[in-house]
């Protein structure tokens, strides 16, 4: 059976598809008058006439026997539909229910009514009228945030609270209004500051994740920046065994920059570890990539970094992954006690439209963000301005 919908302005028109795609003998199911939605349910469009029609249902006909026959003989193809319509539109009002009608014709009628009350439960949970038409800068703005990678639902909620607080003149101004944004975004954007180091005590940064994300480069980068420009004496700690490759790597950036560095695999040598380091001004632990559903293996690394004494738990994400993927990553790792986060591949992503949703789930603040592969270049100190204007896409993450 093939059912189809059709709209079209005038119901002469909606008839003509009809008898154009089905036949001159299809049947016309329902019809009613619609409004049209445009960009997202904020424009009204025109009204329309839509016809929902079929080649494969019989309905019977309710005329005389005498029309009947005369409609089998000499009523013309058009006028037949016509006919199916006024059949149709009687068959659809309350209380009406044909005797003839068979349980086919039947089916159709309850499969519709089914699709029309979604349509109107979607449409109840949807903002969809008129309070929502939006001015025309209004709408360019929703517009570019949409192109910036940031979602829908977010995307919508932003110019929602500017039109709330935005009125007169400065509704035109499109610039004035991205300015706007740019402030309520870096107002919403939480950051750590780079690691801090007290004269005299030695500091432990720990920097967890899930695999690939880039920690054993991030590890380097720091350790880089803290041995050769702040001129800090660093200690590099591992407990990747499960990577040979990231061991070597991590070896290698060590003996370039000449730092200390000390492979553990129990929490006994983590302990023995972070002892024989401890008159270093800071210790950067490079841990096993993890999965965010092994719940076997977070724990365990919750055991290294209780026995370590982690002063700062930074969890490492991509910032090509997905919003959802960024945020249940997060908050599994929550259990190891995560202070910050760092965000890596800001050159492989299209945007930072996940940035904010997964700020305000996880209640974490960004301490880093890297842009590259280069050690001990493409890290910089996460700033909440600079954050906010990339994610509005009017800053390149790889400015300098």
């Amino acid at each position: 059976m093939d059912v189809k919908t059709y709209r079209a302005a005038s119901m002469h028109e909606a008839l003509a598809l009809v008898r154009r795609e089905l036949g001159p003998d299809a049947a016309v199911l329902h019809t009613r008058e619609v409004q049209e939605r445009r960009f997202f349910g904020w424009f009204s469009g025109p009204r329309l006439i839509e016809v929902t029609a079929s080649a494969g249902v019989n309905v019977p006909s309710r005329l005389p026997p005498a029309h009947r026959n005369e409609r089998a003989v000499g009523v013309p193809p058009a006028a037949a539909v016509q006919q199916s319509v006024a059949y149709s539109t009687a068959a659809a009002s309350p209380g009406h229910r044909p005797p003839e009608r068979t349980a086919l014709a039947d089916q159709v009628q309850g499969q519709l009514s089914d699709l029309q009350a979604m349509v109107k439960e979607l449409c109840r949970r949807t903002p969809c009228g008129n309070q929502h038409d939006l001015p025309e800068e209004l709408f360019r703005l929703f517009a570019d945030l949409l192109d910036s990678n940031l979602s829908e639902e977010l995307a919508r909620e932003l110019v929602e609270r500017i039109r709330a607080q935005v009125s007169g003149p400065e509704l035109a101004d499109l610039l004035l209004l991205k300015a706007r944004i740019a402030r309520m975004l870096e107002a919403e954007i939480a950051v750590a500051g780079p690691i801090a180091l007290t004269p005299g005590r030695c500091r432990l940064a720990a920097l967890v994740g899930p695999t690939g994300v880039g920690k054993t480069t991030t590890i380097a980068k720091l350790a880089a920046n803290y041995r050769l420009k702040e001129k800090r004496r660093v200690g590099l700690i591992t407990v990747d065994t499960y990577r040979i490759a990231a061991v070597e790597q991590l070896r290698t950036y060590a003996d370039i920059i000449d730092l200390p560095m000390q492979v553990v695999s129990t929490p006994r040598e983590m302990r023995e570890a972070v002892r024989g380091m401890g008159d270093l001004d800071l210790i950067l632990m490079d841990t096993a990539g993890r999965s965010p559903k092994d719940e076997v293996k977070i724990q365990e690394l919750k055991a290294f970094l209780s026995e370590a004494g982690a002063d700062e738990v930074h969890l490492v994400l991509s910032s090509v992954a997905g919003e959802r993927t960024l945020q249940q990553t997060a908050q599994r790792f929550a259990a190891v006690g995560t202070t910050a986060l760092i965000l890596t591949k800001l050159d492989e992503a299209p945007g930072l439209g996940s940035v904010l949703p997964l700020l305000r789930s996880s209640r974490l603040p960004l301490s880093y963000l890297t842009n590259g592969q280069n050690v001990p270049a493409d890290i910089e100190t996460a700033d909440a301005r600079r954050v906010a204007r990339i994610v509005l896409g009017v800053e390149d993450s790889l400015d300098r």
